[in-house]
């Protein structure tokens, strides 16, 4: 066997662990991880399987099998990444109207803590002029730079910290029945109440920033997959109108989200409508899907944008919808939960102390 064959041959099987390492339930942070460059795997197995079928005489079983499995590969990661192409069925339909009463309009964006381009998040809230602000990563600096929208933004829940988990949340409707809590790690709060919409209705609103899974934040994912299912139980528990919102430090794709969607019964709007990928802002190549607004099906889609740089490592994103209460009827719910992942997002729930009864 020639050099090249022997590369090829080699970067072909290397290129077979990241799906290997997604169909497994182990939470490590490194098997994690492969949840979220699915679009560059896609391209780096596309580039594999042609660069080794060109260079090597596919003509034993040894090498069509790796054919093979590479062809499996990118069928795996293809299917999951296709749902959120634009070539995809839009789960949740698009409303046509003036009638504003109706409407709620949210911001969120991670500001990065050292990041001081205090005024680019500022101005964009005065441009887009959303009915929720909710930053992330916010300390009492950040805090401070921000009480020039009070004015505007009559409702506010401040939690600044300074360990990158600080969370500030600004309304112009009416806030009920807030609380803060820390439903897994009593270092990283979360936001729970109800925003009022101009027409009266309540909307049970979770504000959630959870830790990832990496070497130096958390080793495995348990705690992330617990605080992400638990508010997807207990969303499903309460059957309100409700949205959830935050830099979740997960992708849209990965098996944990789309258990939580089972659960919770919750939409994405982004289904059918595009990636949106929010994180990194300077690498282009590398960049995914870990900021987001999910919703029950209550409500159809007015607009979704990611928005301009603020300095971030995070864009912003904007999205408006519209409370329909007839839409539930019309719209194509996410598939529900069988037995088997009923019990793992109940282990998951288990593995990671919640610290909280309910949300």
């Amino acid at each position: 066997m020639e050099v090249s064959e022997i590369i090829v041959t080699v970067l072909g099987i290397i290129m077979l662990i990241p799906t290997l390492a997604s169909i497994t339930r182990f939470d490590q942070w490194w098997v994690r991880g492969f949840d979220f460059p699915r679009i560059q795997i896609s391209l780096l197995l596309i580039s594999v399987l042609i660069a080794y079928i060109l260079t090597v005489d596919v003509n034993n079983g040894w090498e069509i099998s790796l054919v093979l499995l590479l062809i499996f590969s990118i069928f795996y990661q293809a299917i999951r990444i296709f749902p959120y192409t634009t070539l995809a069925k839009k789960t949740v339909q698009s409303f046509s109207g003036d009638d504003s009463k109706n409407h709620i309009s949210i911001l969120v964006s991670n500001v990065l803590t050292t990041n001081t381009n205090y005024d680019k998040l500022i101005s964009l809230v005065k441009t887009k002029k959303p009915d929720l602000l909710l930053t992330l990563e916010t300390d009492k600096k950040w805090e401070s730079e921000l009480e020039v929208l009070e004015t505007e933004y009559k409702y506010s829940v401040k939690i600044p910290l300074e360990n990158l988990y600080g969370m500030h949340l600004y309304s112009k409707l009416e806030l009920k029945n807030i609380k803060v809590k820390y439903l897994i790690d009593d270092e990283i709060p979360s936001i729970h109440g109800h925003a009022i919409l101009p027409n009266g209705h309540p909307i049970k609103i979770h504000c959630l920033h959870p830790k990832p899974p990496s070497p130096s934040e958390d080793l495995t994912s348990t705690n992330r997959d617990a605080e992400l299912l638990f508010v997807g139980r207990d969303v499903k528990k309460d059957q309100e109108t409700v949205v959830v919102l935050g830099d979740l430090n997960d992708v849209a794709w990965s098996r944990t989200t789309r258990l939580f969607q089972k659960i919770s019964g919750l939409m994405d709007p982004r289904l059918g409508r595009g990636f949106f990928n929010t994180f990194h802002t300077k690498y282009f190549i590398l960049r995914w899907p870990l900021d987001h607004v999910f919703h029950t099906s209550d409500f159809t889609l007015v607009e979704i944008e990611r928005l301009k740089s603020i300095g971030s490592d995070h864009f912003p994103m904007y999205i408006k919808l519209n409370h329909e209460p007839r839409a539930e009827y019309f719209q194509e719910l996410p598939e529900e939960a069988d037995e088997e992942e009923e019990e793992w997002a109940e282990e998951k729930i288990n593995n990671g102390h919640p610290t909280a009864t309910d949300v």
